[in-house]
């Protein structure tokens, strides 16, 4: 996701996936500046979340924890979930696409802000319900990718029906996978 991001690094609208999106660059002028404050806070947001799951800095570094999660859940509020719900209206692959990326940016909002909510409230169990659900959601950047390249590899189907099937697959699958370790852990 790095080296993703690094890509776009300087600002260029002619460059990697912004090939394909330059009607929107042209026509709309706040895509771009919104499309790389995406690009850029979401990359916070997968690195200081890998760090929530692990006990051992809850227990041994609990600051880092807060500090960390503080990190997440303002970056997702205030810019990769807003941003990513505008790039959702723009997405590749028609209306099921465009349905699929601003309901993903919808939930990783409200997940993520239930999540806060929850934590305020000194309600540990529901906030960690909540961020489990708020980083499947995260980490669809990654899996969306992941799907792309085995759909690609596989079917070698259009482009644009790859953006319809992988706008659902990037993240209902984590969601799902998120629900069923919550159930379990639940269980126990």
């Amino acid at each position: 996701m790095i080296r993703i991001t690094v890509q776009y690094i300087p600002f260029d609208a002619d460059i990697a996936f912004l090939r394909i999106k330059q009607y929107e660059v042209t026509s709309f002028p706040e895509y771009l500046p919104i499309f790389y404050i995406h690009v850029y806070s979401s990359i916070f947001v997968l690195l200081a979340g890998f760090t929530q799951f692990s006990s051992r800095i809850l227990h041994k570094f609990p600051q880092v924890h807060r500090y960390n999660g503080r990190l997440y859940a303002y970056v997702v509020l205030l810019l990769s979930a807003p941003s990513g719900i505008y790039i959702g209206f723009h997405a590749n692959g028609g209306l099921m696409a465009k349905i699929s990326f601003v309901l993903l940016g919808a939930l990783w909002f409200w997940f993520t802000w239930k999540g806060v909510e929850s934590i305020r409230k000194r309600e540990i169990i529901d906030h960690k319900k909540w961020m489990w659900r708020s980083f499947a959601l995260a980490f669809s950047a990654i899996t969306l990718r992941l799907w792309k390249v085995l759909i690609v590899f596989f079917f070698e189907p259009n482009p644009m029906d790859v953006y319809k099937i992988v706008a659902w697959l990037g993240w209902i699958p984590n969601l799902l996978l998120a629900e069923y370790l919550l159930t379990k852990k639940l269980r126990k």
